[in-house]
């Protein structure tokens, strides 16, 4: 095989990729837009019950044993609460020391 027919062979493959991948970016545009459509809010409702309902008939904690998971769940939700207090109060301090500045810096007639 040539060296031009070579070429021609891949320009051939690369125009049959270029229009699979224009049909299939249509065909996700399509299925994106019919599944947003077919989300009314009566059905998200619908939907939010039945999951509510199997996740309490499947009764995760009970597998969890022993209170273990959510021990681990407790602890780190601690943990983050702690640390974002910590940066509240830091940025009140920071607060606090700027607002003295400024009333330092106020001549007083």
């Amino acid at each position: 095989m040539s060296f031009d027919a070579l070429i021609a062979k891949v320009r051939q493959a690369e125009d049959a990729l270029e229009a699979s991948e224009r049909r299939t970016t249509t065909q996700w545009r399509q299925v994106a837009t019919t599944w947003r459509s077919a989300w009314t809010p009566g059905r998200i409702v619908i939907a939010g019950l039945a999951l509510g309902f199997l996740t309490g008939r499947a009764q995760p904690l009970k597998l969890a044993g022993n209170g273990g998971l959510l021990n681990l769940v407790s602890a780190l939700s601690g943990l983050f609460a702690s640390a974002g207090a910590q940066a509240a109060a830091e940025d009140a301090s920071d607060a606090a020391d700027a607002a003295a500045d400024a009333a330092n810096a106020t001549p007083v007639e």
